[in-house]
């Protein structure tokens, strides 16, 4: 029997990270779709028990999985510095650049191959919007899968483009999008909800840490400028953060931001459904999964011209061109304004929303890794 070991990333913590989230959703449609004869292992940094308890508990049909001895910093270093081997052989797919990557012979030993995935080119195209370690880390990682990887996935034609800038890959990029989870669901208990969580009749969200690249500054300063309409804005997953002397430092009034931090998948759902307008002012992104989360769940959605954004939304949201930096918060502003006045608009993108995001789903994905796999 084959087996496709998948590196699972951050997958048992209790609020997975992005790729943690990425990783799981994945794993679990590979499992789904495996062809006949081929099973799904999974290999783990060295984790507290209820972090393995809750890989089992999500991933009932993993075949086995690999437990390292070293925790998640320590096998980031190693595989970093070329310290890869693994039990067994056999394919290993990587659902970031975090792979155990090493030289092998596919041509006389097609079983063993090494596919890794970057999610974003940022590292490279906006570096300052990263901490320093972060952009060596990711440098450092694609070097090693510029030699050794046998395919790089990519979830956007923009990124394709901008990695293969940045690092000569040749023909091994393959572009297989992501999707949104299947557990990001509207739950039977909304307006219970919306009232524990304190969400205001109406207001503006948006959902990403407070980075740079992220736009979320920018957004605050449009939420601050004279065009801005005078609703909250909802901030989720923005971490431990001084509320207070970011509304200051904004223009904003005392109250008008309302920071959630990270939250279950039910109430992530009930802050999006209940959003007058959903912004993605990321000045770099690779997919843009919140875009795709808010019209998945009937959303009007405002983003930037990022390109994966314009890809993964086509003509779903309601565009702000980028161009001059001292610019972008007004023009935020305005298109949020335009939206929250023009009830046929906010319709029409929701409509649009709704339609946009049924193109993308996870058993879609992993069919188009096990035929990827296949193709190696």
């Amino acid at each position: 029997m084959s087996t496709l070991r998948v590196v699972l990333d951050q997958v048992g913590s209790a609020q997975p990270s992005g790729i943690g989230r990425y990783a799981l959703e994945l794993t679990r449609a590979l499992i789904e779709t495996a062809p006949r004869g081929v099973g799904v292992s999974g290999i783990v940094a060295s984790s507290p028990d209820e972090e393995y308890r809750r890989i089992a508990q999500e991933l009932p049909g993993l075949a086995s999985l690999h437990k390292s001895s070293l925790d998640r910093r320590q096998l980031a270093a190693a595989w970093q510095h070329g310290f890869t081997r693994l039990p067994g052989n056999g394919m290993v797919h990587a659902p970031s650049l975090l792979a155990p990557l090493y030289n092998h012979d596919r041509l006389n030993n097609p079983g063993e191959q090494f596919v890794v995935t970057v999610h974003e080119a940022t590292p490279w195209t906006h570096p300052e919007t990263l901490a320093p370690r972060a952009v060596a880390w990711h440098k450092a990682m694609a070097r090693r899968a510029q030699r050794y990887a046998d395919a790089v996935v990519v979830p956007t034609h923009a990124v394709a483009e901008e990695l293969a800038e940045a690092v000569d890959f040749g023909e091994r990029i393959r572009v297989i999008a992501g999707a949104v989870s299947s557990e990001l669901t509207v739950p039977h208990d909304v307006d219970a909800r919306a009232q524990a969580l304190g969400l205001p009749e109406r207001y503006v969200l948006a959902v990403g840490p407070l980075e740079k690249r992220k736009g979320i500054p920018d957004l605050l300063w449009a939420m601050g400028d004279v065009h801005a309409p005078d609703v909250p804005l909802v901030l989720v997953g923005v971490g431990d953060v001084d509320i207070e002397q970011l509304e200051h430092q904004a223009h904003l009034d005392a109250g008008r931001v309302i920071a959630l931090g990270t939250l279950p998948d039910a109430d992530l759902a009930v802050a999006y459904a209940r959003a007058s307008v959903v912004v993605v002012p990321s000045i770099s992104e690779g997919f843009g999964l919140p875009a795709l989360e808010a019209m998945g769940l009937g959303a009007p959605v405002v983003h930037s011209d990022a390109p994966a954004l314009l890809e993964v939304c086509a003509d779903a949201g309601l565009i702000v061109p980028r161009l001059d930096a001292a610019g972008y918060p007004r023009r935020l502003a305005d298109a949020i304004q335009s939206v929250l006045d023009d009830d046929a608009l906010a319709t029409q993108l929701s409509v649009r929303g709704r339609d946009r995001a049924r193109a993308y789903n996870w058993r879609d994905s992993a069919e188009k890794t096990w035929q990827l796999h296949a193709d190696l």
